[in-house]
């Protein structure tokens, strides 16, 4: 019968320089572990690796083999990561939402069908309004008021720490957090912004576009940061505007539809570790560019 293989996926990302990859490659083969698979990608000098090894025979301890590949990690200034495949957790998710239900209704609906790969623990909100959607999802709710903010905030704070989320995200939740929040959770907080960034930050973002008789708008997926609306970029997509036929009601149905798709799609690359943010920027891992979302 043959054997089970344990095989652990190894990350680096750093600037980029000559020898990195025959060094790892060196020391992996030293500790007999086998390399059977190995993308790697150069962007704006940023250097991207990722590799899928075999460590069911390695002469050393797991924890010898991920130590020897940190010390290479400091040596060469980047980031090491090493993961084993069959330890891999799902990923907790915690969506904070307001009124609007497009969006949590398309993460339910890509959770009930296996696209979101991992496990939405609570959604949070400041209205009572989507209360019985995520009750017929089975999905705990809770609620408080924003109208007193430090109260939300610490609703918030409380609540979060008690659902241990991996991944934030804000499902047009319509709220600006707060430096504190955002701190506790650095690239793990995903927001929908119905513009593309950076045009038309804050709020009225689709009025705005239509009183200016713009005839594309989108969309973006970014990450939070204590700047409002200028976290890194994941994802935008567009939509087109029939200026002088489509009422200002058109132009939000159209951009909500396509919001949720973006969302999900930038959700699950998260969740799916295809993502990588460096120097204030979202890149994609090696093989892992997202297909356009569908129209």
């Amino acid at each position: 019968m043959p054997t089970t293989k344990n095989l652990a996926i190894v990350s680096l990302v750093g600037r980029d320089q000559k020898g990195v990859v025959a060094r790892v490659s060196t020391y992996l083969a030293g500790c007999d572990t086998n390399i059977e698979d190995i993308e790697q990608r150069v962007m704006e000098g940023l250097f991207i690796m990722t590799m899928r090894i075999d460590v069911t025979e390695i002469s050393v301890s797991l924890d010898a083999l991920i130590l020897g590949l940190k010390e290479i990690g400091v040596e060469t200034h980047m980031d090491v990561s090493v993961r084993l495949l069959s330890e891999r957790a799902r990923k907790r998710i915690a969506i904070l939402a307001t009124k609007e239900p497009h969006c949590i209704e398309t993460l339910i609906h890509d959770h009930a069908a296996g696209a979101v790969n991992g496990d939405i623990v609570v959604v949070l909100s400041n209205h009572e309004t989507l209360r019985p959607l995520a009750a017929e999802a089975g999905l705990p709710f809770l609620a408080h008021p924003s109208t007193d903010k430090p109260a939300h905030e610490a609703f918030l704070v409380e609540q979060l720490e008690a659902h241990r989320p991996d991944l934030v995200v804000l499902a047009r939740y319509m709220q600006v957090l707060s430096a504190d929040v955002v701190q506790r959770y650095p690239s793990r907080i995903i927001n929908i912004h119905p513009s593309l960034l950076p045009y038309y930050p804050g709020a009225n973002a689709y009025r705005q576009a239509f009183e200016e008789g713009v005839r594309v708008s989108g969309c973006t997926a970014h990450f939070v940061t204590e700047q409002l609306d200028q976290g890194p970029v994941i994802l935008q997509d567009v939509f087109h505007i029939r200026v002088g036929q489509d009422t200002l009601e058109d132009v939000k149905e159209r951009g909500k539809a396509l919001e949720a798709k973006v969302l999900s799609q930038a959700v699950q690359l998260f969740l799916n570790d295809q993502l990588v943010v460096a120097d204030k920027k979202v890149l994609f891992r090696p093989g892992q560019l997202p297909a356009r979302p569908p129209a």
